[in-house]
């Protein structure tokens, strides 16, 4: 086995600094990319020298964030722009809909510019998810109710992103708006039939699949479709994605540590069982989450648990699935901070929000 091939794991580290743990865990080939998170942050100068570090230790790992805008913005001091809420954007087309691709545009920019030019290589975003109305875990994340108002300001916020040189990810296939439930404390079921969902939550997907670069897995159970949540479901992730959208770029499962994340078929799986089981569903990627906290026991437990099932030819790299995850890395270096903030086209976005009335100037 060549495990150089394939680099399926997302991780986190602990605090603000690289301990020795951290180090070796992130060393280990099986680890593809870190994710960040608030307890990650402390300022501009220490994120950048956090960044860095990583990539001195592997060039190729993808460095993650949740960064949507509104209430999921890991950063939001020295500096950062307060990026409106997904909602305002929809909010803003139903007044003027010209107005809001350009503003969802620029959020995308700005978005992107600022993350890369601390050294965040991708941020989870946009969300697709439609706003149904009794979810309290999307809410305010979502565009819209109506795909077509999603599809389209999503498509805006990516091209933004793109243009500043980072990659989309869009979530949570194949909708997770309709559920109440928050997947994060308990399994979401979603028991309407694949004809309503195909043509309404799951359209976004459809028009986008083109253009989206990575897609992300609801955990919710669509018992009408599969038993599985969609995450380990082969059937929503080959048959539909894969086959009938003809999405052909990175998937992602969510993070296995949530409640939904690792009960299949009634029974709640090890870390090491279910990021197999998601591989082995469809994902390229498995993410572990806020698992580097304390010992990090969890996190030694799932890449010793990878390195066993690869000897018992429970799991082989893919190249495909490698191939994947580093087309997600930036082609091109980033802009420093200070060169960021004295360009035009950087200034013009922030300005195209501030017009919009979405957020407010840097010296408010």
């Amino acid at each position: 086995m060549n495990e150089l091939n394939h680099s399926p794991l997302i991780i986190d580290v602990a605090v603000t600094e690289l301990n020795d743990a951290d180090r070796r865990r992130l060393a280990n080939p099986l680890v593809g990319g870190v994710i960040h998170f608030a307890r990650n942050w402390q300022d501009r100068a220490q994120m950048t020298a956090l960044n860095a570090e990583i990539k001195a230790i592997r060039p190729d790992l993808l460095i993650c964030v949740d960064h949507e805008g509104g209430r999921v913005q890991r950063f939001r001091t020295d500096g950062f722009t307060r990026l409106p809420s997904m909602r305002s954007l929809g909010e803003l087309w139903m007044r003027d809909a010209m107005r809001a691709t350009k503003a969802a545009t620029a959020a995308g920019q700005v978005l992107a510019a600022e993350l890369r030019a601390c050294g965040v290589d991708f941020s989870f975003a946009p969300v697709l998810d439609l706003d149904h109305g009794g979810s309290s875990v999307i809410g305010d994340r979502s565009f819209h109710r109506d795909p077509r108002v999603v599809a389209l300001l999503a498509k805006s916020v990516m091209h933004g992103m793109l243009q500043m040189g980072m990659r989309n990810c869009g979530k949570h296939f194949p909708g997770h708006g309709f559920v109440n439930a928050d997947s994060h404390v308990e399994i979401p079921v979603d028991r309407r039939g694949l004809k309503t969902i195909l043509a309404d939550d799951a359209q976004p997907y459809d028009w986008l699949a083109g253009t989206l670069t990575a897609v992300m897995p609801a955990h919710v159970i669509y018992p009408k479709v599969d038993r599985r949540p969609a995450g380990f479901s082969s059937r929503w992730l080959g048959d539909i994605l894969r086959n009938r959208l003809a999405f052909d770029g990175a998937i992602f499962s969510d993070d296995l540590s949530m409640e939904a994340g690792r009960y299949i078929d009634g029974e709640l799986l090890s870390y090491t069982d279910a990021a197999l089981a998601a591989l082995d569903a469809g994902c390229d990627l498995a993410m572990l989450c806020n698992q580097s906290i304390g010992d990090g026991r969890p996190l030694d437990e799932l890449l010793d648990g990878f390195g066993v099932a690869a000897r018992a030819g429970r799991w082989q790299p893919n190249a495909r699935s490698e191939a994947r995850r580093r087309a997600l890395l930036p082609g091109e270096p980033s802009t420093d901070w200070n060169a960021l903030v004295d360009s035009a086209g950087y200034e013009r976005a922030r300005q195209a929000l501030v017009q919009a009335e979405l957020t407010t100037p840097h010296n408010a």
